[in-house]
């Protein structure tokens, strides 16, 4: 492989985006201030509070580093199954970039929806949640092991989509979706509420309230959720973070704490469905109940249609 090939597979959207997100963070801070100086009480509880942007900062850096040791592990087994096992030919032209946004999209959605119903998935997922604000920063509050995007990408090299293609498209999704963690932005305009992801859906998908809870799993495109049922619009302003809050800002305890409960939790079962059940089984699982008690917003009777704008 030469160090061409090598650039344009770790080369990403994102860092050229950097600057960009860091302007936007300051605006944002900066209305937020002002609003805070102009009237305390409609500001109360929004925002940015200094030690949480510090850590979602902090695991913005650390997650670039990963980002780039993921890429350089997982591009050599891209380019040997796209050289030897590709099913088609795909061209590197205007239509191939279109479909690999299309199929990226789809394959972030099944991604995001695995690392929020199978436990394993979630303990590297949760610490994206962990804030209580909503803001610009948090975008940035970011895993540093992200494992499983790799088996969720994998089918796309063997369509025949070039391995370069694939980085700088998902790394475009990730800057798009940078732009969805904001309370600054009200509804849009409807057709664009009912194809997009906006900021009022990522607002329900950081909600931990029991009607936002397991929703909007979609990365620029809210359609994926409308088609399999994991729609929920913006009903009121949601309590954001987890529903076990981590009280906490060590990097390492939210990065890995939950795998330690895992670990914790696995050495402590008794037989090997309670072991399994305690990683692969959504999160809350246990072995008297087999699955953690459904949220109210799972009953058919109090869930808004997929539908609805």
């Amino acid at each position: 492989m030469d160090l061409t090939a090598f650039w344009h597979a770790i080369e990403n959207p994102i860092l050229y985006a950097l600057p960009v997100f860091a302007v936007v963070i300051a605006l944002e801070a900066a209305f937020y201030a002002w609003d805070a100086k102009n009237d305390a009480m409609a500001s109360a509880g929004k925002g940015y509070l200094p030690i949480d942007t510090r850590t979602s900062l902090s695991m913005g850096a650390g997650a670039l580093v990963a980002m780039l040791v993921f890429k350089t592990l997982t591009l050599v087994l891209f380019v040997y199954l796209w050289q030897n096992f590709a099913l088609f030919d795909i061209p590197v032209t205007w239509w191939s970039w279109a479909l690999l946004l299309l199929v990226t999209d789809f394959t972030w959605y099944c991604n995001h929806r695995f690392s929020h119903r199978i436990r394993i998935g979630w303990a590297a997922h949760q610490a994206h949640h962990s804030s209580e604000y909503f803001n610009f920063g948090t975008a940035l509050r970011q895993k540093w092991n992200p494992w499983s995007e790799a088996i969720f990408w994998l089918p796309l090299p063997l369509l025949g989509f070039e391995p370069f293609m694939i980085y700088v498209v998902f790394g475009a999704n990730l800057v798009y979706q940078f732009f969805s963690h904001t309370e600054r932005v009200g509804r849009l305009w409807a057709p664009v509420e009912y194809v997009f992801n906006t900021p009022s859906h990522h607002r329900v998908h950081h909600g931990s309230d029991d009607i936002y809870l397991d929703r909007n799993y979609g990365g620029i495109l809210i359609i994926w959720d409308r088609l399999f049922g994991t729609f929920q619009p913006e009903i009121h302003t949601p309590t954001y973070g987890l529903t076990t809050p981590v009280d906490t800002y060590n990097l390492i305890e939210l990065e890995y704490g939950e795998y330690r409960n895992i670990w914790c939790d696995v050495r402590r079962a008794k037989g090997l469905r309670a072991k399994l059940g305690y990683v692969f089984g959504p999160p809350g699982w246990n072995p008297v109940d087999g699955a953690p008690v459904l949220p109210p917003h799972d009953d058919p009777a109090r869930f808004v249609p997929a539908g609805a704008v």
